[in-house]
């Protein structure tokens, strides 16, 4: 019988459209599917996103129970670990699709070291549209502006993936997951291809054909709900791109949003530093205040900024937050606060249940002003002005923010300008049952344009 060949799941939790797997199943008679739980990616994730992984992991389990064989578990390093399941089963081969988050580059290039001396490594990219390093400008780097990059993802042609056989999976389940489960997290989470096939379909029945127009209304359901998917490869991007199309103006809308994130995932790979160093090195030199009590009220949402802090509640409460608002709230937190886009960017990813580094890193420092393509330094979104135009009924805001509820639609957003016998009519006192604003808007915005001025200025 010839030897099996081993393969390493990682974010690519799903059989259909997993190059990896294809390669494997095309080249083995027998198959084993490893997943390595490693304790220090456990512990710094949030309870939702563990808890998202506990339901896909489950899921590929029951998918690989259809072909006869079991996802197998083991916990522990993957340097150690991926290595001695190999020689266990007597690999061939070890497949797995690869990442760009420079932990995981530092990981991959651990396990191929040990493992090269004595057997094969097949890597792909599963994860992205088009591989890094397969955009790139005349002189071989990543467009550092999106509109140039997104025209050349547009024209650049698919390398085919492989295509999958039937080979014998392996029948050992290994150590189970039953640790990655956290009760904090109220309600079980539903994983899996099937999952992610059925929020595809939701988003192509009617949300798709509004996408521009309704994709920024916080309080309504205008997105498509894939990223957490995307996040932990329950569905290919590619199957994405496809099943939605370029026709339509909407289509091609959301279709440029798959491209921002293969950006953002190309130009980590190529700048590794981007997580924790300014693509636009002057901007390491900014003055932060980095205010240990105001960080506290933006990450408790209790700034006194009722669209800021309805962000904030829905992300520890949910895992989650509407992508305009996180503008809004990472904004307040760089500009109206001056706190290092790095703390929130932190804070972001323990808690988002889509945590993705490449993702998070690159949208943190686009808002901040301090990464490729950056909107304009001296952009501050007004939380207000914003909070009105894509929260206009403030229904958002009084699911998240319900001491406000009573305000008008119009005074919810910023209850400070109303008046004492206003505010009690509604039930409010500024205070105490809601804070003040923890600063002036216009003043911050001033300050932190001057600190944008002073880090550019050269010495």
């Amino acid at each position: 019988m010839s030897s099996p060949g081993l393969v390493w799941f990682r974010r690519d939790l799903r059989l259909e459209d997993n190059p990896a797997w294809a390669a494997a199943t095309a080249s083995h008679a027998e198959v084993v599917a490893l997943f390595v739980v490693d304790p220090r990616l456990v512990a710094s994730a949030g309870p939702f996103r563990r808890a998202q992984l506990a339901a896909d992991l489950a899921a590929l389990d029951g998918a690989l129970t259809a072909h006869g064989g079991r996802l197998l578990v083991r916990h522990g390093d993957p340097a150690v670990r991926v290595v001695s399941e190999a020689r266990r089963v007597a690999a061939e081969a070890v497949y797995w699709n690869a990442d760009v988050s420079p932990w995981s580059v530092r990981r991959d290039e651990q396990v191929r070291a040990a493992l090269e001396p004595h057997l094969a490594v097949s890597t792909h990219w599963g994860t992205l549209v088009l591989p890094p390093g397969s955009v790139q400008t005349a002189n071989g780097a990543v467009p550092q502006v999106f509109g140039a990059f997104h025209r050349r993802w547009r024209s650049t042609e698919w390398d085919p993936w492989p295509e999958p056989a039937d080979a014998r999976v392996a029948d050992d389940p290994g150590e189970g997951i039953d640790d990655l489960v956290d009760t904090r997290v109220p309600a079980p989470r539903v994983g899996g291809e099937a999952a992610a096939h059925r929020a595809l379909e939701r988003f192509l029945d009617g949300p798709v054909d509004r996408y521009r127009n309704r994709r920024d209304a916080v309080a309504s359901h205008g997105t498509s709900d894939l990223s957490i998917h995307l996040k932990f490869g329950t569905i290919s991007p590619r199957r994405v791109v496809c099943t939605i199309g370029g026709e339509s103006d909407d289509g091609a809308a959301f279709v440029r949003q798959i491209a921002w994130r293969d950006w953002f995932a190309h130009l980590l790979a190529e700048h590794p530093s981007l997580t924790h160093a300014a693509m636009r090195p002057a901007y390491d030199d900014l003055a932060w205040r980095n205010d240990p009590a105001e960080f506290d009220a933006w990450r408790a949402g209790r700034t006194g900024f009722p669209i800021v802090d309805a962000g904030l509640r829905e992300l520890v409460a949910t895992g989650s937050m509407h992508n305009r608002v996180r503008m809004i709230a990472a904004s307040f937190l760089v500009k109206d606060l001056l706190v290092d886009w790095r703390l929130g960017e932190r804070h972001f990813r323990h808690w988002l249940t889509d945590g993705d580094v490449a993702q998070n890193v690159g949208n943190w420092q686009w808002v901040a002003g301090t990464g490729p393509d950056a909107a304009p330094y001296f952009r501050v979104f007004n939380p207000v002005t914003q909070s009105r135009t894509h929260d206009p009924s403030g229904r958002y805001l009084r699911r998240w923010v319900p001491e406000l509820s009573a305000l008008s639609d119009e005074a919810i957003h910023a209850p400070w300008l109303l008046g004492p016998v206003e505010l009690a009519a509604a039930g409010v006192t500024l205070g105490v049952d809601y804070p003040w604003p923890i600063v002036d808007h216009a003043a911050a915005r001033r300050r932190a344009l001057e600190a944008y001025r002073a880090a550019r200025e050269p010495r």
